[in-house]
């Protein structure tokens, strides 16, 4: 097992860059780039990095040169042979060759489009443009590179004792988590940490932490490298961005109230009727529900990421209920913000009336909130969202509307179009 302490006190021999592969990323990005490589490969689009924790000054933190460097080794990666093998050849879902041959020549020729970086304010300016297939590869090396330049900003001036205190009390914080994890039954769990880790190494402790604590209870990891590497399943579907570009690129406002469902449509024919799990906040989960064709009801499931988790739950056993459908058959994925109490909590709440499952980030792979003075580890919200498409601005409403992403007088439109109704702010902690 690696010693985290020591490579993170001699990082500075450049043996760690932060990404160490271009499939060192979530898995839904590549599942996601390769239906996006299909029905929408010349659309352009321009991702952001947005700190919703103002109050983390990461200018202020972050060596400007440093993260060129880190950035600019990402260009430079390219897949191994390895790594194409792994993916063409690789049973994922109960699917052997999950991506085509034509996509999977696109990815081993690729090369991350360019960045563009300033200061302003304390904070970094990152964003990226281009087609949508090779620019939207970016969110996940650009998010997992500032949080760890954030956290080797910090332990830059602890001692090697200090480093070695340090992730021993971090590691039996996280090993308590497992115990308290291993009394429920049925638990189903995967992790979904790499874009706001502490560092790679953390992750891939934590994952081994996991599978030694849970055994077939931790059913794999988002990050494709670890899932390799570590003989895992890779877990993923689809994520916000896909409606929120279909949704900038409509022309009326009845396309705009139908492109979440196209997303769908695109989706359920990219994969043949396999990963159908539907994710319904982007605006507004009891709209999206609502409006949802028939033919949706009969997928496999839904992920809640935002608002009210027991309530987005039930709101979705109901509409299954209203369409014929047994609630027991269906799987929830909680995703949104979890830590361990509020694992046990859903589990309780849920377990026997639906399947479910957790897809467990942040507090998995980046809890060391009061592990050092003034707790500058603790983990923050940090983002790299879609922000424009054909030049057009693409918003999320959320459930959660500190959550909301764009332009106020889009965000306005968007509400208008979709009839959303009141909705209740929550803390976005992570």
């Amino acid at each position: 097992m690696v010693d985290i302490a020591t490579r993170v006190y001699n990082h500075k021999w450049k043996i760690d860059p932060i990404v160490r592969s271009l499939i060192d990323t979530d898995f839904y990005k590549l599942l996601m780039c390769q239906s996006i490589f299909r029905n929408r490969p010349d659309t352009l689009v321009q991702f952001q990095l947005i700190n919703r924790s103002t109050d983390i000054r990461l200018a202020d933190l972050i060596d400007e040169g440093e993260l060129r460097e880190q950035l600019d080794h990402v260009r430079g990666l390219r897949l191994t042979r390895g790594e194409s093998t792994w993916l063409r050849g690789n049973t994922f879902y109960g699917k052997r060759q999950m991506f085509r041959p034509d996509f999977m020549e696109f990815l081993e020729n690729l090369r991350l489009p360019p960045y563009h970086l300033e200061k302003r304010d304390g904070q970094y300016e990152l964003t990226f443009e281009g087609k949508w297939p090779e620019v939207m590869l970016w969110e996940i090396p650009a998010l997992a590179i500032l949080m760890e330049l954030r956290s080797r900003a910090v332990l830059e001036t602890l001692g090697r004792f200090e480093l070695q205190v340090l992730y021993a009390r971090a590691m039996t914080r996280l090993w308590e988590k497992i115990e308290v994890l291993r009394t429920l039954p049925d638990l189903l769990i995967a992790d979904f940490g790499t874009r706001r880790r502490h560092s790679f190494l953390w992750q891939d402790w934590a994952v081994q932490a996991m599978i030694e604590g849970l055994g077939e209870r931790f059913t794999g990891t988002s990050n494709c490298l670890i899932a390799m590497r570590r003989d895992i399943e890779a877990i993923g579907t689809n994520a916000h961005e896909l409606p929120m570009v279909y949704a900038a690129l409509a022309n009326t406002d009845k396309e705009l109230r139908e492109a979440p469902y196209e997303v769908l449509a695109d989706w359920h024919e990219e994969h043949d009727g396999n990963l159908r799990m539907i994710l319904p906040d982007t605006y507004g989960t009891d709209v999206f529900l609502k409006g949802a064709p028939d033919w949706l009801a009969g997928w496999t499931g839904i992920r809640i990421d935002s608002g009210d988790p027991a309530r987005g739950a039930e709101t979705a056993i109901r509409w299954w209920q209203d369409r014929g459908e047994d609630p027991k058959k269906k799987l929830v994925i909680f995703s949104d913000g979890l830590d361990v109490q509020k694992i046990v909590e859903l589990h309780h709440q849920f377990h026997g009336r639906i399947k479910v499952s957790f897809g467990w980030g942040t507090l998995l792979t980046n809890d060391f909130r009061g592990l050092v003075a003034g707790d500058g580890l603790a983990p923050f919200s940090l983002v790299c969202k879609a922000v424009s498409a054909d030049g057009r601005p693409t918003v999320k409403l959320s459930d959660n509307p500190a959550k909301a992403t764009g332009p106020a007088d889009e965000i306005a439109r968007y509400r208008r179009v979709f009839d959303v109704g009141q909705q209740s702010r929550m803390d976005v902690v992570v």
